[in-house]
């Protein structure tokens, strides 16, 4: 009961700021929240400074570049020699410092 009202409670949170004027859908919003609270605790606090971090992000880094970085990040994980064009290409280095920056800007605005 307690994890059905804590959804309703972040989807609810993630429609205001679908409102605004950008491209994320509200299922990535929530994937991040949920990760966001995974890591820094299931407090409504913690909802709320998640839900801005996500807002702040999309403000700044639109949905396709957000799924491309998220995708270079995941393969840079994967071992062997198919995944080191993830790691060693500028133009991916550019794309997923484009994400961090946008991440520290989140972090400085929201925690």
């Amino acid at each position: 009961m307690q994890k059905l009202t804590l959804t309703l409670v972040v989807l609810a949170a993630l429609q205001s700021g679908a409102a605004r004027a950008n491209d994320y859908p509200t299922a990535a919003r929530a994937d991040y929240v949920f990760a966001c609270m995974a890591s820094n605790g299931q407090t409504q606090e913690v909802l709320q400074r998640c839900s801005c971090s996500i807002d702040v992000i999309a403000s700044i880094v639109p949905y396709k570049r957000y799924v491309e970085a998220e995708t270079i990040l995941r393969m840079r994980q994967v071992s062997g020699e198919k995944s080191a064009t993830f790691r060693d290409s500028a133009e991916h280095r550019k794309i997923v410092d484009n994400l961090k920056g946008a991440q520290a800007e989140a972090e400085i605005r929201c925690f």
